[in-house]
């Protein structure tokens, strides 16, 4: 898949939007558990379940997304390597800003039945906490952000970088 272009890859892996699924939250938690197993060596300050999949009864692209937040000293290439040996697919590295996106499940004829996106930060990042937390405390919000995305994904369906960035006002406005 790395040899893919991202024309290539959209058109495998395009936007999917699915009603809310009870089982998110024990595949949040199988994984968590996995994660601090595998990265039991390293100061891990906060873990959380993120994004549409962590609001329930909002219609998601069915990818459980973790926030893993480490010290701000952390060893990046270090995580790196220990999680893309745990079959995760390091999707994007920023050395500056000391994050990494990595994804898993993700096969060479699709998805896989449980997706996952990794999102690895230094502590501090609170934009998706009050994100999902304002979108839990205000349902009408919820449903407004679900409307949103319906739209987005009959525009954007083979464009994943085009469809999120469609999103961010919005999630900025509410943040």
């Amino acid at each position: 898949m790395k040899e893919m272009s991202l024309e290539e890859l959209w058109q495998l892996y395009p936007i999917i939007l699915k009603d809310h699924n009870p089982n998110y939250q024990s595949w949040y938690a199988e994984e968590k558990q996995r994660l601090l197993h595998i990265l039991h060596d390293y100061d891990i300050c906060r873990i959380n379940h993120i994004g549409s999949t962590s609001v329930e009864g909002l219609i998601a692209k069915p990818t459980i997304d973790i926030l893993l937040e480490l010290p701000k000293d952390y060893a990046v290439n270090d995580i790196a390597q220990l999680l893309q040996n745990d079959d995760w697919i390091l999707m994007q590295k920023d050395d500056k800003q000391r994050t990494l996106d990595l994804g898993k499940g993700y096969t060479p004829n699709g998805f896989a039945e449980k997706v996952y996106h990794l999102h690895v930060k230094p502590l501090g990042d609170w934009n998706e906490l009050y994100f999902r937390d304002y979108l839990r405390q205000y349902p009408n919000v919820a449903r407004q952000y679900e409307a949103l995305k319906l739209g987005l994904k009959e525009r954007f369906e083979r464009d994943r970088d085009a469809y999120t960035y469609a999103k961010s006002d919005f999630v900025m406005e509410q943040s």
